[in-house]
C-alpha cells in the first residue's frame, strides 16, 4: 500500500507542476537558473514581478496542498497517531518526492523535453547537471529530516 502512496504523492507533485505551466514553460521561469530568468527578461519573455508574482501563486498553495496530502495519507489513510509512527512516514515520503523531484523531474522531464526549452534561449543551459542535482537533494534530504518533524507533529496532534 505505501509504494501505492508514494506513486500518488509523487503524481500529485508533477501535476502541480504541469499546471504551473499551463500556457508554456515561460509561466515557470521560477524554476529556471537566474542566469536563465535574467536573459528570459532581458529578452522580454517576462517581466520580472510578474514571474515573482506567478512563484507566489504557485508556491504556496503547492505547499500547502503537499502538506495536507500528506498528513491526510499518513494520520487518515495509513491511521498513524504517534508522533514516531507519522515522523518515519513522513521522512520517507519527503525523501522520495525528494529523489523523485531531481531525478524524474530535472533530468528526465526538464531534461529530455523540448517543451522546457524557451524561445531566444535555446543555447542557455538550464538542465541541472548531476553533481547540482545530488547537491541540492542532499542539502533537501537535510532539510526533510526536520520537515517531517513538522509533518509528524501535526498528524499527532490531528489524529
Amino acid at each position: 500500500m505505501i509504494v501505492l502512496q508514494l506513486l500518488l504523492y509523487c503524481l500529485l507533485f508533477t501535476a502541480m507542476v504541469k499546471i504551473a505551466v499551463i500556457g508554456g514553460a515561460v509561466n515557470g521561469l521560477y524554476f529556471y537558473p537566474k542566469e536563465v530568468q535574467d536573459r528570459a527578461i532581458e529578452l522580454g519573455l517576462i517581466d520580472r514581478n510578474t514571474m515573482n508574482r506567478k512563484r507566489k501563486c504557485f508556491m504556496i498553495p503547492f505547499f500547502i496542498v503537499m502538506l495536507a496530502a500528506l498528513v491526510l495519507i499518513i494520520g487518515l489513510w495509513n491511521g498513524a497517531s504517534s508522533f514516531g509512527e507519522a515522523y518515519w512516514q513522513a521522512l520517507l515520503f519527503l525523501e522520495v518526492m525528494n529523489i523523485y523531484d531531481g531525478v524524474v523531474i530535472d533530468k528526465l522531464w526538464v531534461g529530455h523535453s523540448q517543451f522546457w526549452v524557451l524561445p531566444g534561449l535555446e543555447d542557455a543551459p538550464f538542465v541541472q547537471t548531476w553533481r547540482q542535482v545530488l547537491k541540492k537533494r542532499s542539502i533537501l534530504a537535510l532539510i526533510w529530516v526536520a520537515g517531517a518533524a513538522i509533518v509528524g507533529g501535526l498528524v499527532h496532534l490531528i489524529f
